[in-house]
């Protein structure tokens, strides 16, 4: 994985280059086993994943762009796993890069054709409007609210290649800028340039090139969303639950088998809603538990132990594997200060997306196993 920051002096393919060359030495495989790649992306053009296997001196091998709105990355892993479970490969590679800064300008705002976008309503609109809503249902106070990005990037503090390096407090969150209200500029995830890449084997790769570090992927499940036929709820998912329920018998275990998660919190509210959305916590109940420091690292769940896109940022493609990325690090042992005591199943959640008449685009559920 890059540092995700701001990189104004490189480009996407630069970036997923610096990924795959760390992801290949990490393995600690010769380049030339890897057999075929995904290459997982959202605005940077045609072929940017041949660009970075050209760059990397691995052009020619079968390479697939894959572009799945924010969940690109952790689709590109799915399309690597299927691949090897098919029998068509047994090394694969899996990258997601972005360079958003070039890019992005302003807030993502819905396709054209969506309702949204006709009243003008951007993203940080849309999840402000489900935080109104889940503090009239559920009573969550804003000051709990305010205690995720305090705890993503108390986390990201300790990351040497997150976004942001600070720790803040609940009322640095609550004197930031606004930007749609209740949500202010710390409620938000950043503008972020990154890549990261993952070296995805069969049984039998990993025991010809095996070091004894292999994290076995339990489940890398897919799934869009379903057509609306009523209102969607604004304080509940049912496509993050059908995507884990799909990923939790594939793995063969429950939500409370999960020892720690990286959770798409594109948004403050966004990790209330996935992580409820995930049957990790009751609906209703997770601000409070926040409150309590069960989310901590050091609490009965830790929730986005690598600073989370609110934290380590959000570069749309890099996302989903960056996600694994973390994952793989705590269950081998190697996340220093941010260590899981004991972590042995960790869970990634990308989502992203959004496309008239069905509850969203795209979501993504990856367990991994220790």
């Amino acid at each position: 994985m890059t540092r995700f920051g701001k990189h104004p002096d490189r480009d996407a393919t630069d970036l997923g280059a610096e990924a795959v060359q760390g992801a290949v030495a990490d393995a600690g495989i010769d380049p030339r086993a890897i057999e075929a790649a995904y290459c997982g992306h959202v605005f940077q053009g045609m072929v940017t994943g041949q660009r970075i296997l050209a760059q990397v001196g691995l052009a020619g091998l079968p390479l697939t762009n894959v572009e799945n709105a924010c969940s690109s990355g952790a689709t590109a892993i799915r399309e690597a796993s299927l691949a090897i479970r098919a029998g068509e490969h047994d090394v694969v590679l899996a990258v997601g890069t972005e360079h958003l800064t070039g890019r992005s300008q302003g807030a993502p705002t819905p396709d054209p054709s969506d309702p949204e976008a006709a009243v003008g309503a951007t993203m940080p609109g849309v999840y402000a409007m489900r935080a109104r809503r889940y503090m009239e249902e559920f009573g969550m106070t804003r000051s709990q609210l305010a205690l995720i990005p305090v705890k993503n990037k108390k986390n990201a503090a300790h990351n040497p290649l997150a976004h942001f390096r600070k720790e803040i407090t609940v009322e640095e969150v609550l004197e930031s800028r606004p930007i749609a209200d209740p949500l202010n500029l710390h409620d938000c995830s950043p503008v972020t340039d990154g890549a990261a890449a993952v070296i995805v084997m069969s049984d039998r790769a990993a025991r010809q090139y095996g070091n004894g570090r292999a994290v076995k992927l339990a489940a890398s499940t897919l799934r869009s969303g379903s057509v609306d036929t009523q209102p969607t709820s604004m304080t509940y998912e049912p496509l993050t639950w059908a995507t884990a329920e799909d990923a939790y018998e594939k793995a063969g275990i429950g939500p409370e088998q999960v020892d720690f998660a990286e959770v798409h919190d594109c948004f403050s509210i966004a990790e209330v809603l996935r992580v409820e959305g995930l049957g990790l916590f009751e609906q209703g109940e997770y601000p409070a538990a926040v409150e309590r420091g069960e989310a901590d690292i050091d609490g009965r769940l830790p929730i986005n132990p690598s600073g989370g896109l609110l934290g380590k940022g959000h570069p749309l493609g890099g996302t989903g594997v960056a996600q694994v990325v973390e994952l793989v690090r705590q269950l081998r042992g190697e996340s220093g200060d941010r260590q899981i005591e004991g972590a042995r199943v960790g869970l990634a959640h990308c989502r992203g997306g959004k496309a008239v008449g069905i509850e969203g685009a795209a979501c993504t559920v990856q367990i991994l196993v220790r």
